[in-house]
């Protein structure tokens, strides 16, 4: 088998065109009939993807249409491992090639769809004008059968003045197409995979990291692998996480609530278990608790109630900030005085 193909391929170099160079590759490309798949350079000898994640998009991209393409269904086709896929996906995720979204159907089931694009930076490209629409056949000239048939007479030796001929109608002039509108530029309304992400922020500090502080913070993050065995953190990273839980404790957060929320609900397998818990010390930050100023309701606004008096004159209830006599009295007093 091996001589008859090494035979074979010195016969196809033999029928090869032109002097062959003295090194590199040589091809001897054979056109395909069927069952071929179109590859471009730009996917091909891109600089940016691995080899393996190249071999993956040409393998997606000859896939027919709803073919699962998912990590599990590519692992059960081919031999490569979950794990070199997922980081096949993820590079052709990056560049463009690949989207993965999540999707709600009809009948409630979410599922996950996937899109494959052969040329992703043809998508950033404005959008060419569609070509004006074909004549209807009723606009094209019309040629008569009388004057496709008419045979050509030649002239005698001795012609005689032949009759004008009558002169035919001009075929009706073709309708002009309507003038078409300029597409408007093609505006892209989702940033591109390879848009650049937002930082991430930062890890939370305290506002004095006490030797305290220091040693409880240590402890609580050393001690994580004994309640869960995914959590164990290098000495190294420890030290990075330090502030951010004595920010959790400066806050008054009781070491098993720190605890519990560091564990609680974490994925299978945790692959990298300081990004998750830094992850969760900073969105999960809990707010600083007020003071007792803070606690304490505001007074409540209450009308002035002026009190009941008595009269010193009549002895009659009236309402006024101090004692003394009601307003007859005080009238009739000075009715008195002014009379005198």
């Amino acid at each position: 088998m091996d001589t008859s193909q090494n035979t074979a391929l010195l016969r196809a170099l033999t029928e090869l065109p032109g002097p062959l160079p003295a090194r590199g590759v040589i091809h001897i490309a054979i056109r395909h009939t069927d069952r071929f798949t179109v590859v471009g350079n730009d996917l091909a000898q891109h600089p940016g993807l691995s080899t393996t994640a190249v071999g993956f998009a040409v393998r997606i991209q000859s896939l027919p249409q709803g073919t699962e393409v998912g990590i599990k269904a590519l692992a059960a086709r081919f031999p490569e491992g979950e794990k070199l896929i997922a980081a096949a996906l993820r590079e052709l995720e990056a560049h463009g090639y690949l989207q993965r979204a999540r999707t709600r159907l009809p009948n409630g089931r979410i599922v996950t769809r996937t899109v494959f694009c052969n040329q992703p930076t043809a998508l950033l490209r404005p959008r060419a004008a569609a070509a004006p629409p074909q004549l209807p056949p009723a606009a094209r000239p019309i040629t008569t059968h009388a004057q496709a048939s008419e045979p050509t007479v030649k002239p005698e030796a001795s012609p005689e003045p032949d009759p004008q001929p009558e002169p035919t109608p001009d075929p009706p002039a073709p309708l002009a197409a309507p003038p078409q509108a300029a597409a408007p530029p093609f505006v892209r309304l989702v940033p591109p995979p390879t848009a650049p992400k937002p930082p991430r922020p930062p890890l939370p500090r305290p506002r004095e990291l006490t030797p305290e502080l220091e040693r409880i913070s240590t402890a609580l993050l050393s001690d994580l692998r004994h309640h869960a065995p995914q959590f164990t953190l290098s000495e190294e990273h420890v030290r990075e996480l330090v502030p951010g839980v004595a920010a959790w404790l400066e806050r008054d957060a009781h070491p098993d609530t720190i605890r519990h929320t560091l564990t609680i609900n974490a994925p299978e397998p945790v692959n990298y278990p300081y990004q998750f818990v830094k992850h969760r010390l900073t969105v999960l930050l809990p707010p600083p608790l007020p003071g007792a100023h803070g606690l304490t309701p505001p007074p409540a606004r209450r009308n002035p109630v002026t009190p009941f008096q008595t009269c010193d004159g009549c002895e009659r209830a009236f309402r006024a900030p101090t004692p003394g006599h009601c307003r007859d009295c005080r009238t009739e007093d000075e009715q008195r005085a002014t009379a005198a």
